[in-house]
């Protein structure tokens, strides 16, 4: 599966995959489920909080950062269910995933 290329409905199955093979709501599990995700797509905040159980993604993402990974957070308007409009980041891992110094 190529980043970005997926349908909605594989990268949610691909999302609710890696929740399920990351058990548990702590920080660093939370963190491993984004890496995951990153490997494969960008992400939004809605997705993370959806699909991969990480309620607070803009903690997480900073969590990542400051472990020297770098991403990139670009901003998308996306509409619920219920019809409302939310601007949320969509999170992408730049390649290399870390930031030379902290490798």
């Amino acid at each position: 599966m190529e980043k970005e290329k997926a349908a909605p409905s594989e990268k949610k199955a691909a999302l609710e995959a890696i929740r399920a093979q990351f058990k548990g709501t702590d920080t660093k599990t939370q963190c491993d489920r984004l890496l995951a995700a990153f490997a494969l797509f960008s992400v939004t905040t809605f997705e993370a909080m959806r699909f991969l159980d990480v309620y607070h993604c803009p903690a997480r993402v900073l969590q990542l950062r400051k472990a020297g990974y770098r991403i990139v957070t670009h901003w998308q308007t996306v509409i619920t269910e219920g019809g409302t409009k939310h601007r949320v980041g969509l999170y992408t891992l730049e390649s290399g995933a870390r930031n030379e110094a902290t490798a």
